[in-house]
């Protein structure tokens, strides 16, 4: 496995923006939706991003239902000044529907929620604020707007967007500069390069791409979620992961570890050098946010910044996305991808 003492650096967001590591931390799978979480594990492996220089730490209020921003509360109090906290707003649940899910972009719910986040988080600013989700009855003028607000106030530092195309990034950017995009990016997801990567090039925009490992799936880790998973496993749910949808996605991973064994790596780190190097191809500064909890995988998953494809490599995995069978939310509604032209 190639290994890595500490990755390199980027700026986030441009010259202004802080600087970070050239890949972060998903924490959404120590709350929720991937099984049961050993807590002491995971704070090892909080200690082990940093010390290898993943230093973008990626929460969002939805995860856990503010559980996750809580378990990083104590971690950020010992290491302030060496992350760059990114939480996430949009998403509405219900403590007495654990089903429901609402989208909410109005000032008024913006405010709520940042307020929230801080006290969970126990910080005074966010560094990077990111609407979750769009609702596209809500204008930009008024949702980004209510965030722009936030910074005047010393609440936020950065903005961010997720799952938003190239014209809404445009329209959003008008109203106040976003730091960040972050959008569903992998070897088996690339609906966001239609317009989305290009606006972020444009517009100097950093791209975070999230799930760049695919839920795990691209690492071999699991075949059929159905069978391999937890109950509680929300990847059970997900079309392109059960099924004969699976049978064929998991044949499209062959390439993923040839490619591997030439590089004597991991297909984990060849998912991940793939998305890095987009920053190459398409002209843009790239951070993917890959999640776990456990310090190998951490360390595995830093090492990939050092892995560079050949062009032979890169044109093997070329065709996997337009192979892949299944959608990636049974309800695809609230993606980028639902409003492209």
């Amino acid at each position: 496995m190639t290994s890595v003492t500490r990755i390199d650096t980027v700026r986030l967001g441009g010259q202004d923006g802080p600087e970070i590591g050239v890949q972060g931390f998903g924490s959404m799978g120590i709350s929720e939706f991937y099984g049961d979480t050993n807590e002491a594990a995971a704070r090892d492996t909080l200690e082990a991003a940093l010390e290898a220089g993943v230093t973008l730490v990626d929460t969002a209020d939805i995860y856990g239902s503010g559980a996750n921003e809580e378990f990083l509360a104590p971690f950020l109090a010992a290491h302030r000044d060496e992350v760059t906290l990114a939480t996430k707003f949009a998403i509405e649940r219900r403590a007495d529907d654990p089903a429901y899910r609402a989208v909410r972009n109005d000032p008024a719910y913006v405010r709520r929620a940042v307020e929230n986040s801080l006290r969970r988080l126990g910080i005074e600013t966010i560094d990077l604020y990111y609407m979750h989700r769009r609702d596209p009855a809500v204008p930009f003028a008024e949702s980004v707007g209510a965030m722009a607000e936030l910074v005047r106030e010393g609440k936020v530092r950065h903005l961010g967007l997720s799952e938003v195309t190239g014209p809404e990034l445009r329209e959003a950017h008008a109203v106040h500069p976003i730091a960040a995009l972050q959008s569903e990016w992998s070897l088996f997801s690339r609906d966001v390069e239609r317009s989305a990567v290009g606006a972020a090039a444009e517009l100097g925009v950093t791209f975070v791409p999230y799930s760049p490992l695919g839920r795990g799936f691209l690492t071999g880790s699991f075949a059929d979620a159905t069978k391999d998973l937890s109950g509680g496993d929300f990847r059970r749910h997900q079309p392109r992961f059960t099924g004969e949808n699976a049978e064929r996605n998991a044949a499209l991973l062959d390439p993923v570890r040839k490619i591997a064994a030439a590089h004597g790596a991991t297909p984990a780190q060849i998912a991940l050098a793939w998305v890095q190097q987009r920053a190459s191809v398409h002209g843009l500064t790239v951070v993917p946010i890959p999640g776990t909890r456990k310090r190998a995988r951490l360390q595995e998953n830093a090492a990939a910044t050092r892995i560079v494809l050949t062009a032979d490599e890169l044109a093997a995995l070329e065709p996997i996305a337009d192979r892949v069978a299944g959608d990636r939310y049974p309800d695809m509604s609230s993606t980028s991808a639902a409003r492209e032209a």
